[in-house]
């Protein structure tokens, strides 16, 4: 058996597991705080220190870079979300301390610290997920796959594997298979979801797998956010204000605020053209205190903050007929109770795409609802009673199935790696 490694790097997420050598699949776990988990957040914090070499760059990921945010008091540069940038060509990299680091060498700094945190040895050969559509607009997943594979060998892989996320996600699911079945598998990221119908035989040799079709949108948690913070948030920081031009009177941009619906890009807002007009648009707005907020937000780095209070309140929103949200962050004090119906109302737009997406899937494949035998939701938006709710009404509740929703991939990418003939299953 060769050894591997599955990988699911996420958005919100990532999480490794590892094909042992008499084939069993182990979670990669992690210990912080005295609490073990196997889903590593997906962030990262840039600092400066000074030891005995002088002055350096410190690098931490996940609860650790949290950690380093909160000891720094915002004085570093804590980014997020950055998978969203993986198929962007107009991400060509970012000032870090002096040093231009592009996608490639975030990823690396990335999965060094999960290594080093996991506390063993990653053998040379990797299977990693991928959406079947990348975030972002005109996504190049070429350039995507490029970026992907330059990361991962830096960090030391040498054969490297790609496969759709939801087929990853379905294989794990086909385990529990005892007959013939038509799967549509429906995994939802923090920036895309993504679909996948395929065919699974149960044999004496092992499961056949037949690729039925395979679709993605780039919709996912990070959109159900935004309509929070669009709602809720923006206006605190100027959205619907106005400022004086030329003896005209104009709307602030919604440009500014649209930073709101992607993490990763207001994650380097402070060091954005955005940042300096928005510092000499203090002087124009006719309701400056709120500029002020915005730039004070930006500079306490406080994406994070407002993140953990929108999260917390759609996992509320997910157990109880309303969430109550609040943020305290640079002046700004939001104190708000959220309606699920109201919730379910703002993120509407989300939801049909998705369900056109679905569609689009059931088309591609030539089948019909009825010729669906199960249907798996994985990744956290699974969670929201309005998306469960979507394919309860399209399928029945009876053909519905979750479980394990954040490490399905990654369990199904290791069991691929464990296939004598990984072409059937490879991108």
């Amino acid at each position: 058996m060769t050894l591997s490694i599955g990988l699911d790097f996420g958005t919100t997420n990532t999480v490794a597991t590892m094909v042992n050598a008499e084939g069993q699949v182990e979670a990669v776990h992690f210990a912080h705080g005295g609490e073990a988990f196997d889903a590593f957040r997906s962030v990262l914090c840039f600092s400066e220190m000074d030891d005995d070499r002088g002055r350096r760059t410190r690098v931490d990921a996940g609860p650790w870079a949290i950690d380093q945010f909160v000891e720094s008091g915002g004085d570093c540069r804590f980014i997020q979300s950055f998978k969203t940038f993986a198929a962007s060509a107009h991400f060509t990299d970012t000032l870090i301390y002096n040093r231009r680091l592009k996608f490639e060498d975030l990823l690396a700094n990335f999965l060094k610290q999960v290594r080093a945190h996991a506390g063993v040895d990653f053998p040379k050969r990797v299977v990693i997920g991928r959406p079947v559509s990348f975030a972002g607009a005109s996504p190049d997943d070429v350039l995507a796959r490029a970026r992907y594979e330059a990361a991962l060998r830096i960090v030391g892989f040498e054969e490297i594997h790609h496969v759709y996320e939801p087929v990853a996600a379905a294989y794990f699911f086909a385990q529990r298979l005892q007959a013939d079945a038509t799967i549509l598998v429906a995994d939802f990221g923090g920036g895309t979801s993504d679909f996948s119908v395929v065919r699974f035989s149960v044999g004496s040799s092992g499961l056949d797998y037949k690729p039925l079709a395979h679709t993605g949108v780039g919709v996912a948690g990070d959109a159900f956010d935004f309509r929070i913070i669009d709602r809720v948030v923006a206006r605190a920081f100027g959205k619907g204000t106005e400022f004086m031009s030329w003896g005209k009177i104009l709307p602030v941009p919604n440009a500014y605020f649209q930073k709101f619906s992607r993490w990763n890009e207001l994650s380097m807002m402070r060091q954005s053209r955005d940042y300096r007009e928005l510092q000499e648009l203090v002087r124009d707005s006719l309701d400056p205190d709120r500029i002020r907020a915005f730039l004070a937000f930006l500079d306490a780095d406080a994406g994070y903050a407002m993140y953990r209070a929108v999260s917390a309140t759609k996992m509320q929103l997910s157990e109880a007929d309303e969430g109550a949200f609040s943020f305290h962050v640079a002046g700004v004090d939001i104190e708000r109770t959220i309606k699920r119906a109201e919730f379910e109302k703002w993120i509407a737009p989300e939801l049909d795409e998705i369900n056109t997406c679905v569609e689009r899937a059931l088309h591609m494949a030539g089948l019909t609802e009825t010729q669906i035998d199960r249907v798996f939701l994985t990744g956290g938006s699974s969670f929201v009673p309005a998306v469960r709710a979507q394919f309860e009404d399209r399928f029945g509740s009876e053909k519905i199935e979750t479980g394990d929703q954040l490490v399905s991939i990654a369990y199904g990418l290791s069991l691929i790696g464990r296939e004598q003939d990984m072409s059937r299953w490879a991108v």
